[in-house]
């Protein structure tokens, strides 16, 4: 359904000065699969005006019989498709001449009648929710007649083929139009199907979403679009079935928009048997759209036609043709284009179709980074991005680690050392898109000056601090050299003695770690009497703790049923709770060790020890 109406003039109704306006409600019956005797109960229509204000007073309400009942023509004349589906759409018109008084809120005119197609796909309940129509009149200073939608709806859209629909309209005012998809309004119900018209304001129906929405009422690659300039609907849908669609054509006047006139209806969405179907891919995100050329000049067609055998090819351009099935052609200068393509001209059964080209070379996205590649220091990333056409206006940045932003110049610090992709996406004014990818390196840097130690008074120990290039110890108390990676320290008294080494890198990666030496009087060896092999990082593993030893001969722990389940002859080595890769019962386990201490005398050691979860 849809609104329309006419400005008659002003006249004086006792004394009052009023608006005369001619409203023409027109609402759109299917008589080929329609019930009957819900067709007859269309007529008359409860028509209700309200004054368009909180709170919505009643002007008028009326019950009109309709002036017209027209067939409306299928608009589908293809002698190249063998199986359209018949076809039956009734136009009634209601027509009604309302004297609004004067005001600068103007009025609201209502229909609501229940309920919709149950066939439609894309909302919830439809056979249980009705309709909503209405129009507005603008208030003083405005004397306004509304746009008129030039072309009736298509009643058949075939699956799989691009969709060309001028839903343009006229305004006899000039006012500038502009086009949006919209939603449709949800009206009466089953418990009162031609209810009295309620005042604004009007809710939504819902959509089944996800797919649909109002901006997108039915599933097509490319996606169904409306030019917001010229009404023109594209879009290749690519599901059968029966999609309710909104469209709003807003009415503007000095830049203020003055009204909106919506009309409702279905799109019917069916598998023709089209012999000839020209096709040219959409490529770009831009409206009806091939391509959008930012690398150079030079354009290739992709032709996806069926059914073809010769083809004509006007790339927008003077002496821009060709006859090749797939051409590739040289443009002269930058712009936007429209390429059209006939399948079969001249023939019993061609098609067309036309897509823009934009060609706006060169865009080039490049970037930089500086800082010092060390984990936690900041690094630099700068956009360098290259563009004939000005300005860049989108970046989008992925730093490898799962951090992204949209900044032109970001800082970033990276908590790891690692190899990291950097991706950089950036885009123009003209929808210009690239993306520079590129590797950065960062040490990974982490000093370490070894692991507490404990020795006996009177040895040296080897330091062997790692993670760079350069050292200093600090202190330097007992060491050999504090400016090597691996001093000897000597102590030939007990005591504890705690160091410090400053480490850097090739890169230039800075940082301190430290290190523990208690130096005691005599050898000791030390040993558990439990442990807990749980997984949670505390006394998961049985190992014996030796001080002053010089090697170990062996360390087996045996069950109670004297089976051994553990062998190992290093110190570093410990038993972790385990026997062939399985859990060993929780109770008491024994042990044994052998040992040669700092003189060269073997010595040996026993015990139990108990193993808890």
């Amino acid at each position: 359904g849809e609104y329309t109406y006419v400005y008659l003039g002003d006249t004086s109704i006792g004394g009052t000065l009023c608006h005369k306006y001619k409203v023409s409600l027109s609402i759109y019956e299917d008589c080929q699969n329609g019930q009957p005797e819900a067709i007859l109960e269309d007529n008359p229509a409860y028509l209700a005006a309200y004054k368009n204000a909180p709170p919505y007073n009643t002007i008028n309400i009326d019950s009109v019989p309709y002036a017209t009942s027209v067939v409306v023509p299928a608009n589908f004349s293809n002698s190249c498709v063998t199986n359209i589906p018949p076809t039956c759409l009734l136009k009634k018109t209601f027509v009604k001449t309302y004297y609004f008084p004067v005001n600068t809120a103007g009025y609201v005119i209502s229909y609501q009648r229940c309920c919709r197609n149950n066939a439609v796909v894309n909302i919830v309940d439809p056979g249980d929710n009705g309709s909503t129509y209405y129009c507005t009149i603008p208030g003083s200073p405005y004397n306004n007649n509304s746009a008129v939608f030039t072309n009736y709806p298509p009643q058949i859209i075939c699956l799989n083929n691009p969709l060309y629909y001028d839903h343009s309209a006229t305004d006899p005012d000039g006012d500038s139009l502009s086009y949006e998809f919209c939603s449709a309004l949800i009206g009466a119900s089953d418990a009162d199907i031609k209810p009295i018209p309620l005042p604004p304001p009007y809710d939504s129906v819902s959509y089944l979403n996800p797919p649909f929405s109002y901006q997108h009422p039915l599933t097509a690659y490319p996606a169904l679009q409306i030019d917001p300039k010229t009404g023109l609907i594209t879009g290749t849908p690519n599901r059968i079935g029966r999609y309710l669609v909104t469209v709003c054509c807003h009415e503007w006047r000095h830049g203020v928009m003055v009204n909106t006139i919506k009309r409702e209806f279905q799109f019917v969405v069916t598998d023709c048997s089209k012999v000839v179907v020209a096709d040219i891919p959409q490529y770009s995100s831009d409206f009806n759209t091939y391509i959008v050329d930012c690398a150079d000049y030079t354009v290739h067609f992709v032709n996806n036609s069926t059914g073809g055998f010769s083809w004509d090819w006007n790339f927008g351009t003077p002496g821009g043709t060709s006859t090749d099935f797939e051409p590739t052609f040289i443009y002269p200068d930058t712009g936007t284009y429209t390429v059209k393509l006939v399948v079969n001209p001249s023939s019993t059964c061609p098609d067309s179709i036309s897509r823009f080209v934009k060609i706006y070379p060169r865009f080039n996205a490049s970037f930089s980074d500086s800082g010092q590649q060390c984990p936690g220091a900041p690094i630099n990333f700068t956009d360098l991005s290259s563009a004939t056409i000005k300005p860049v206006n989108y970046w989008k940045w992925y730093f490898g680690d799962g951090d992204s932003v949209f900044q032109q110049n970001p800082l970033h610090t990276y908590a790891h050392g690692g190899t990291y992709n950097i991706i950089l996406i950036s885009q123009n004014i003209k929808n210009c898109v690239d993306t520079a990818i590129r590797k950065l390196i960062i040490e990974g840097f982490q000093p370490f000056a070894g692991n507490d130690t404990i020795i006996v008074k009177g040895e040296k120990i080897l330091f062997n601090a790692m993670g760079g290039t350069s050292y200093t110890w600090s202190p330097g108390t007992n060491l050999s050299d504090t400016n090597i990676f691996d001093p000897v320290g000597y102590y030939p008294d007990t005591g504890r003695y705690a160091y410090n080494v400053h480490v850097v890198s090739d890169y230039g990666c800075a940082g301190d770690d430290s290190i523990k030496v208690l130096v005691v009087n005599q050898a000791a060896f030390f040993v558990p009497s439990a442990f807990t092999p749980n997984g949670d990082g505390m006394n998961d593993v049985f190992r014996p703790i030796a001080i002053g030893y010089r090697s170990l001969k062996y360390f087996r722990v045996y069950n109670r049923f004297g089976e051994m389940v553990f062998d190992t002859n290093t110190l570093e080595a410990g038993w972790d709770g385990t026997y062939m890769h399985k859990l060993c019962d929780v109770g008491v386990y024994f042990w044994q060790v052998s040992f040669t201490d700092r003189y060269g005398n073997e010595g040996f050691m026993k015990g139990d020890v108990t193993l808890l979860r």
